[in-house]
């Protein structure tokens, strides 16, 4: 049964998710502020599959607190909040959430926001490893190396780059990446991908100067290119 933590000072909203995902088949576990989701990750027998964690908290908010677990945990992280604007979407992502939904919003939506970063945060022990240039993806570990250095991916950005792999050398559109590395359709606005992009290009560059490099074409998508030998 996948466990799931709710970190949200709403203790209403907390209760009524709960409800909801329990009878959905998730153990869940709610706390109110960072301090506490902090509290649960740093206990193995607490640390839950997947953060739901919220935006506008007292004391330590969920951007301070995404910070600070991304220095440690790659756990899949969906972050909510009540203020919809796409800077905050941003921010959340470029910290290193998986993906955001903006309060209110939909139980089902939120169910099938979480069923999918489960899929894709599973192991897959049938795929093939992949290997571009200094690149290698380990797709039933989820593990990507560059050269001997593991990078330090999360789940989003570890299904991005292997649907960049899988396709390398061809562009691949926003449409396309929306579905495979977040497992839901494109929303209009929606800057996801591109922000998860530009922590990817970060990782890689910082890895080696050989590593492959994603290119942009303005309009249509990205293309893995294989990095100078």
């Amino acid at each position: 049964m996948p466990r799931i933590l709710i970190a949200d000072d709403d203790r209403a909203l907390c209760s009524l998710l709960a409800e909801y995902l329990q009878r959905e088949g998730f153990d869940v576990d709610l706390a109110h502020d960072g301090e506490a989701a902090l509290a649960r990750l740093h206990h193995a027998a607490q640390r839950p599959d997947l953060l739901i964690l919220d935006v506008m908290m007292p004391g330590r908010d969920g951007l301070e607190t995404l910070r600070e677990l991304r220095m440690k945990y790659r756990l899949p992280v969906i972050m909510l909040s009540a203020r919809g604007e796409p800077v905050d979407r941003v921010v959340g992502l470029e910290l290193g959430a998986d993906d955001y939904l903006a309060k209110p919003c939909l139980p089902r939506e939120l169910l099938a926001r979480i069923r999918a970063q489960l899929r894709r945060n599973a192991p897959v022990a049938t795929a093939a490893d992949l290997q571009l240039g200094v690149l290698r993806l380990l797709p039933g570990e989820r593990r990507a190396l560059v050269g001997e250095q593991e990078l330090a991916l999360t789940g989003a950005e570890f299904q991005l780059l292997l649907a960049l792999a899988q396709h390398a050398g061809e562009l691949v559109d926003k449409a396309t990446l929306t579905r495979l590395a977040l497992g839901r359709e494109l929303e209009r606005y929606d800057r996801s991908i591109d922000v998860h992009v530009s922590r990817l290009r970060h990782k890689l560059a910082e890895a080696s100067a050989q590593a492959p490099r994603i290119d942009a074409v303005r309009g249509a998508g990205y293309v893995l290119v294989a990095g100078a030998p």
